[in-house]
């Protein structure tokens, strides 16, 4: 079997994986990374949404060889000195969340979608996470949760 390694949540990783592995397979299975969600395994859903090399994938979808040397960060990797990131904080403070399911997938995604549209507005945060569903919240909190969060990354 061939090996994969790469760095996960800024700590290098090695593992035996068989070439059909998937990128959300092997975050939970070899590194017991479990906030990484499968919900739907058609790349529907977004529960599965990670950063890889800064940008969102969904690893569901993509071989976890495929993303040998590059820099992967889970929802297990976002807060920082016991703080958590202004993403996680924003949905805790705005009620983005209840069930929690797609909560992670949600997060990592609204993270890129305002990386690369600062200080976005509503239409742009809801058309950005069209990829994701949540089947608990009509969305509204979570807008709100993307837009506050936004404001404290610098948008």
């Amino acid at each position: 079997m061939p090996n994969v390694s790469m760095t996960v949540n800024g700590k290098a990783v090695s593992a035996e994986v068989e070439p059909r592995t998937l990128l959300v397979q092997f975050l939970r299975e070899k590194l017991s990374l479990t906030g990484t969600h499968v919900g739907c395994d058609t790349s529907q859903c977004g529960a599965c949404v990670v950063h890889v090399d800064g940008k969102s994938v969904k690893a569901c979808t993509t071989l976890a060889l495929q993303h040998e040397g590059a820099d992967v960060t889970t929802i297990e990797g976002l807060a920082q000195n016991g703080e958590l990131h202004p993403m996680q904080a924003a949905f805790k403070e705005h009620h983005g969340l209840q069930c929690g399911f797609c909560t992670p997938g949600m997060v990592m995604s609204a993270i890129d979608l305002v990386n690369t549209h600062p200080n976005p507005d509503e239409q742009t945060i809801r058309e950005g996470l069209e990829g994701n569903i949540c089947r608990c919240t009509g969305y509204q909190n979570i807008v709100k949760a993307v837009k506050a969060a936004s404001d404290n990354m610098g948008g």
